[in-house]
């Protein structure tokens, strides 16, 4: 099944304002001040990095559970990067921190899970073109 969302954007790009929705219940609005600056409203990429946050933490929590270890909690922070280059706007990074409730893994083995479920998540690789995302992964007992 597809994933929807749509969006419009109303006026100019400083002064102008949008309006998203992503699936059947997830709105917000947007606009310049706060997409490139402190301004009240959402953006993109803080729907990118939502996305990104709960698609690693299923991966993350279907391959401890098929390694035999499955997870108590998987909780996933994500931070994306908009800085503004020569060639424009562009997300230059992304910080993945995972804490894991996972019962009788060792550090080395949680750890190793975790770099694969980076690396085959969905989100992760439609990502690909990112320079830096990076991940902190901590086993908590």
């Amino acid at each position: 099944m597809p994933a929807r969302g749509n969006a419009e954007w109303q006026g100019d790009l400083q002064s102008g304002h949008g309006r998203f929705t992503a699936g059947d219940s997830i709105t917000g609005e947007y606009s310049f001040k706060s997409r490139f600056e402190d301004g009240p409203g959402a953006n993109p990429e803080q729907l990118i990095a939502g996305a990104h946050a709960a698609c690693f933490s299923m991966a993350f929590a279907n391959a401890l559970d098929e390694a035999g270890s499955p997870a108590r909690s998987v909780k996933t922070d994500a931070r994306v990067t908009l800085r503004l280059l020569d060639e424009g706007p562009s997300i230059t990074s992304i910080e993945l921190t995972t804490v894991g409730v996972v019962p009788g893994i060792e550090e080395a083995k949680f750890q190793a899970i975790a770099a694969e479920a980076k690396a085959g998540c969905p989100v992760s690789k439609a990502l690909a073109s990112v320079p830096e995302i990076t991940l902190e992964a901590t086993l908590e007992s």
